[in-house]
């Protein structure tokens, strides 16, 4: 047998796997990080605690609330804080507030795609000085402007009203989410754009068709910041409502708060009720919340 018909040696050992893409997968080794441990369970703790205080509280008699140790289970735990909570207009509350946040949301995103879409595709100076402008709501705070806001609410007869909470808090998240959808449509590859318009996409068909698909971690992001803003908001809550009809969940505190004491054990667990739903919103969407304002949502 000739040397150029010996048969290859055979190597010893699984290779390793490949990937979807033909390429092998690499085997990276992690080294614990004691020091990161630490800091996670620190942290970890520090959110945790208030949390478990206030659940516990709430489920401490009204009579013993004052002489409770938060940090010690309860130990006669009663649902009543619950049960005053929800028979004290508490879904009128959170019909509201769920109505409020659906709006901004909405209005948020009706005009923020395509603001963020001409931002990114026009080159003209009205365009850069245009988004140079409402990247400037971000410098602002609310409290400095209240007052012109409240002129404003009353000369168009909207006091008292959730739209006098929906149109200035839509008008407040709407720098950050151009601000994220901004760096999401960038990310695009300005070759995908080339090729739809040599197919003969108009502008409109893009955005549709190719922006908005790619762009679903930075519109998952904004709707979350939008949905937030509008359910924690207070300051515009109680400046632009006086009666019981707008009024939402911030506000509803104030229901078990009167000049002789508080209510302390119902109205944490008011709080507890109220957190509830944008907790869940947030569990489910937080991995897009983090990437979208990392820059990589349309990634």
């Amino acid at each position: 047998m000739s040397h150029d018909t010996l048969p290859h040696p055979v190597k010893t050992g699984a290779a390793p796997a490949a990937r979807p893409d033909g390429r092998r997968r690499r085997h990276w080794t992690q080294r614990p990080n004691p020091l990161a441990g630490l800091g996670s369970f620190v942290w970890l703790v520090v959110v945790i605690v208030p949390i478990y205080a206030m659940i516990s509280a709430s489920l401490t008699p009204q009579d013993q609330a004052l002489g409770h140790n938060a940090l010690k289970p309860p130990g006669s735990p009663t649902w009543s804080n619950y049960d005053t909570v929800l028979h004290n207009s508490f879904f009128h509350l959170l019909w509201n507030t769920v109505l409020a946040a659906a709006a901004v949301v909405v209005i948020v995103l009706v005009l923020c795609v395509p603001l963020s879409y001409v931002a990114v595709r026009t080159r003209g100076f009205w365009s850069g000085a245009a988004f140079r402008l409402f990247l400037l709501g971000v410098a602002i705070p609310a409290q400095a402007v209240v007052v012109p806001l409240y002129l404003m609410i009353t000369k168009l007869n909207l006091y008292d009203s959730l739209l006098a909470i929906i149109l200035p808090t839509a008008a407040f998240a709407m720098p950050v989410a151009i601000l994220v959808l901004t760096g999401t449509m960038r990310d695009i590859s300005e070759e995908v754009y080339e090729a739809m318009a040599l197919d003969g996409a108009s502008p409109t068909r893009m955005l549709f068709q190719l922006v908005i698909p790619m762009s679903k971690g930075g519109i998952s992001t904004v709707v979350i910041y939008a949905a937030l803003q509008a359910w924690n908001g207070f300051l515009f809550p109680l400046i632009f409502t006086q009666s019981e009809g707008p009024r939402v969940l911030t506000l509803g505190l104030f229901n078990y708060m009167s000049q002789f004491g508080v209510n302390i054990p119902a109205l944490l667990a008011s709080v507890v009720l109220s957190g509830i739903p944008i907790f869940a919103v947030y569990l489910v969407a937080r991995r897009a919340l983090v990437g979208g304002l990392m820059g990589v949502g349309g990634k």
